[in-house]
């Protein structure tokens, strides 16, 4: 109510709720107290309608208790308007607001843990690993901003969303990569075959790229096709372009799917998948949370590797 866009709204809120106010204790007061309610009260009680000989209407008047009761909204009506807002642009004495809050919220926020957040900038992401405490807030950070596509475990789900605890990254899995991935986005592009190839090419093709991860495909009816329109991405052997986010096709690796449909609804439909950028939604501290915690695995495989 504090942030009205113009004088026009907020002094057509005041009207309203001074009008309403206003009719509500005169109304009120009419009913209880005034000599005509008094008079029609008493005229009533006289003249008393009888039906059936014994059946009679009945009356009294309203109990005290609605009164009081009433009254004491009224009074607390009166105290709020004057302490928060409600009357148009009016911030009320204590000036609240949901803004002001918030703001006052960071600013706590901010205060209590700025020595913890200078810690975790200044820690290398092999520090933040080691930290159990630091990877239970990233796993926090995930859950309330990744998980909803990703899946509470980071596995991906739908046959849409990627799965993130695995070593295969379409945009390239370092730290790196996976950062600028989450600060500013990615926007894949698939394009859709109808039309380019015929049902028979498109057979082909997905015959040829379903059977890249399982053996030789060298002399297979589809490589010639696959060389012409798919190459230029995917890379000759089928190994994709982290540059261009065009995915490994010669593993057991799928998105959306390995089987031989999923892989021709793929090339005749086309897929775009796109992630958005957090950079706005989340802190520097909270994305190198997420980057430790998202390449913890990994740099564990590689550290037990090298021994």
């Amino acid at each position: 109510m504090a942030n009205m866009p113009n004088d026009f709204w907020s002094g057509w809120i005041i009207v309203l709720t001074v009008f309403s106010f206003v009719v509500m204790t005169w109304s009120i007061f009419s009913i209880y107290f005034s000599r005509k309610a008094k008079a029609a009260d008493k005229a009533l009680q006289e003249n008393e309608p009888v039906w059936d000989e014994t059946l009679r209407e009945g009356h009294a008047a309203p109990p005290m208790w609605w009164f009081w009761f009433i009254l004491g909204t009224c009074v607390f009506t009166v105290v709020y308007l004057m302490m928060y807002p409600g009357l148009g642009k009016y911030k009320g004495a204590m000036e609240w607001s949901q803004d002001s809050r918030v703001e006052s919220k960071y600013a706590n926020f901010e205060e209590r843990f700025a020595d913890v957040r200078e810690t975790i900038a200044a820690s290398t992401l092999s520090e933040l690993q080691a930290n159990e405490r630091h990877m239970l807030a990233a796993e926090g950070i995930f859950s309330r901003n990744c998980a909803m596509c990703h899946g509470e475990d980071a596995a991906g789900q739908a046959a849409l969303f990627p799965n993130l605890m695995d070593s295969e990254w379409q945009w390239g899995g370092s730290a790196e990569a996976i950062e600028k991935t989450i600060r500013e986005g990615r926007t894949a592009n698939m394009i859709a075959w109808r039309g380019v190839l015929n049902a028979e090419s498109i057979d082909q093709v997905a015959n040829y790229v379903a059977s890249m991860g399982k053996g030789a495909t060298h002399g297979h009816p589809g490589e010639a096709t696959f060389g012409q329109y798919c190459a230029s991405c995917h890379g000759a052997d089928g190994r994709g372009n982290e540059m261009l986010g065009a995915p490994n096709l010669a593993n057991e690796e799928w998105l959306y799917g390995g089987d031989l449909n999923a892989i021709k609804t793929t090339i005749v439909r086309g897929r775009n998948g796109e992630m958005p950028a957090f950079n706005d939604r989340l802190d520097d501290v909270q994305i190198k949370l997420l980057v430790a915690w998202l390449t913890r695995d990994l740099m564990l495989d590689t550290q037990v590797a090298k021994h």
